[in-house]
């Protein structure tokens, strides 16, 4: 009997008829003995490119991971699917690592997922040995690089453990954040050095790479710079009422500032920081994980691990240090391939919190990197330029991972908004004439303090610096500061005028700066419209969590906070999500581990009323056939379908038909 192919695996255990865009290739490359880098962004299927080769290879495919949440909810995923698999950490117990330890070594599993840090310990190749070992997969590979946004010591000793393990296994790395250097660097710090000439079995393999592209369809992405951080916090969580999201803070004192403001305002919010007991954390995250609590106010502490596939979305209540960091975590809403809002409350003080971070990273006992350090503020810079930029916001970070990036998505807060185009040539002139004078006096300043002089200022710092006699102090007086800092932002990224230092930075000339002085090129903004004034009074009553409404001029939620009328039956998947519930309680599972809301979703609109029919819904295969498929189709039979009670014929063996 021939061996089963990839598509018959991929729907026996994960309930599938087609793959994602590169799976396939990248499966097809591992099978023909070739390493693979895939870049895939955040939902789009990483875990099957080396789950189904380990299926397909005889022994044990060892997949290293950062986070021990990953491990057990991949471990968790796959057991369901009646794949055997398990996981080596620090969490288990000595029996639990015993008894997985002789699984290993009988022979009983297809996959093992083991932490970075496990290779530093003695004995990490004792299992090599018992059996064939054809594939390694490295899960968020970015980590391997210094230059990445998530840089790990612990990684470097991935190469040296495939190495070891004779004959080499294939090598397969994955990540969902790499820009074209990080690529570059992952390749070559994951291919092990032969220890003699190169061969077809020892060395000298080139990575078969395959980047799908970083774009994901349904995430709406919007930046707010509101006045009040906290009412617009409010007034989003209000507008997404009973979903499941998560709000990220910079800092651990922020994150138990917000968790108290939900709590007291009735919320089912847990906090999660790198400051709380071991047993809090992992409670906390259980509660989110298993819909005990529908809010997470966390650090990125609440890290890679987070495989929660209905996040319906991320809220950054602060700016993160990097576009890396950003992406990935607001790549956590929409999992399940729905609609979902990454949505980032920016505001000038975020870059002042995220350059004292990065320049005093280092420890007491810690060496200052220098060179790592200006490496992180650029990437600062970066995702300053994206917080304030007026261009596409998906256009904006696809270009910063070096793809073709759109003008326009339809898709963000950017091209949702009325923009006008503005000439500010002569502002802009204002402005590095006063950096200029200040230049010519030997003075470099902040944006802060460039915006008082030019808006003339009697603060008693520039009175007393005498700063209030320049030329420049009080040519823009006219200008409100949130006009003029747009201007800077714009000249700083468009290259005009430069930031210089780390925890304090001035504003500098760059040598382009002539070209808008001398008058070369005209200087054209986009410009937010000033919102018009509602016709009618706002409805009386306040919102379930703010009593202050959303700030006038901030877009609208996006259409993917809520799914269209009728799509499916609400009152159907309520009744699917409670069995669910039911089931993964009894289980002790998280609920998208026994189904996911999109398969209940594919479900309601199939209806289906068969063992047949059920498999044809996406994301169930036999093994969940078997396991679930009695209680659903009997609660989907059962359900009155627009009101009435549905007819069910019968088939030849006595079961229902739709």
């Amino acid at each position: 009997m021939a061996a089963p192919d990839k598509f018959a695996l991929l729907k026996r255990y994960f309930g599938y008829t087609s793959f994602r865009p590169g799976q396939a290739e990248l499966i097809d490359a591992v099978l023909s003995g070739r390493d693979v880098l895939g870049v895939m962004p955040t939902g789009a299927g990483k875990s099957i490119c080396y789950q189904i080769p380990a299926l397909m290879l005889e022994g044990l495919t060892v997949v290293i991971s950062p986070l021990i949440s990953l491990m057990k909810d991949q471990v968790s995923g796959l057991r369901e699917a009646g794949i055997p698999a398990a996981c080596l950490n620090s969490s288990l117990s000595h029996a639990e690592y015993s008894e997985t330890m002789g699984r290993v070594f009988s022979g009983e599993l297809k996959i093992l997922y083991l932490a970075p840090e496990r290779l530093q310990k003695a004995g990490a190749l004792n299992f090599a040995g018992s059996q064939p070992v054809p594939l390694v997969a490295v899960d968020e590979a970015h980590c391997v690089s210094q230059w990445g946004h998530d840089f790990r010591p612990s990684y470097l000793r991935i190469a040296e453990f495939i190495g070891g393990i004779k004959p080499r296994p294939l090598t397969a790395a994955f990540t969902a954040t790499a820009t074209p250097r990080v690529r570059e660097d992952i390749k070559r710090l994951l291919s092990p050095e032969s220890p003699g000439p190169a061969s077809a079995e020892e060395g000298g393999r080139e990575f078969f790479t395959i980047t799908t592209g970083f774009d994901r369809a349904n995430l709406y992405f919007e930046i707010q710079r509101p006045r009040d951080r906290e009412s617009a916090l409010l007034a989003c969580l209000a507008a997404r009422k009973g979903k499941s999201g998560i709000v990220y803070c910079a800092t651990r004192k922020t994150v138990e500032d917000i968790h108290r403001l939900l709590l007291a305002r009735g919320c089912a919010a847990a906090r999660y920081h790198a400051g709380l007991e071991d047993g809090e954390r992992r409670k906390n995250q259980e509660d989110f994980l298993y819909d005990r609590c529908t809010l997470m106010v966390a650090t990125n502490a609440f890290g890679m691990g987070i495989d929660k596939s209905n996040v319906s979305f991320v809220i950054h209540y602060n700016m993160p240090k990097n576009i890396e960091s950003y992406y990935q975590e607001a790549g956590r809403a929409g999992r399940d391939g729905e609609k979902a809002d990454c949505i980032l409350l920016y505001s000038p003080q975020d870059v002042r919190i995220n350059t004292y971070l990065i320049t005093n990273s280092a420890g007491e006992e810690e060496k200052r990197d220098e060179r790592q350090i200006e490496h992180n503020l650029e990437l600062l810079r970066q995702m300053t330029f994206y917080a304030t930029s007026s261009d596409c916001l998906r256009g904006r970070f696809l270009s910063y991972f070096g793809e073709a990036a759109p003008h326009y998505c339809g898709n963000c807060s950017n091209c949702l908004t009325q923009y006008e185009n503005v000439e500010v040539t002569l502002e802009a002139r204002k402005i590095l004439s006063c950096v200029y004078r200040l230049k010519e006096r030997g003075r470099l300043l902040g944006k802060t303090m460039v915006i008082n002089i030019l808006r003339g200022s009697r603060d008693k710092k520039i009175r007393d610096t005498k700063l209030d006699t320049l030329s420049t102090w009080g040519i823009m007086a006219d200008s409100g500061p949130h006009r003029i800092r747009l201007i800077i932002d714009y000249l700083i990224d468009r290259g005009y005028l430069q930031l210089q230092g780390a925890e304090y930075p001035v504003l500098s000339l760059s040598p382009r700066f002539r070209e808008i002085i001398s008058g070369q090129i005209p200087l054209t903004l986009k410009l937010p419209r000033e919102p018009e004034l509602p016709r009618e009074p706002r409805p009386s009553g306040e919102p379930e969590l703010s009593g202050t409404p959303q700030p006038s001029g901030e877009p609208k939620p996006s259409a993917g906070t809520a799914p269209a009328a009728g799509e499916w039956d609400e009152a159907l998947f309520t009744r699917l999500k409670e069995l669910r519930k039911d089931i993964a309680r009894e289980a002790q599972v998280p609920a998208y581990i026994v189904f996911s809301d999109a398969a209940l979703r594919d479900m309601c609109r199939k209806r289906p009323a068969s063992p047949s029919r059920f498999l044809e819904v996406s994301g169930v295969g036999p093994a969940k056939l078997e396991k679930y498929g009695d209680a659903f189709i009997a609660l989907i039979r059962a359900h009155p379908e627009n009101g009435t009670t549905q007819h069910i014929e019968l088939d030849g063996e006595g079961k229902g038909l739709p």
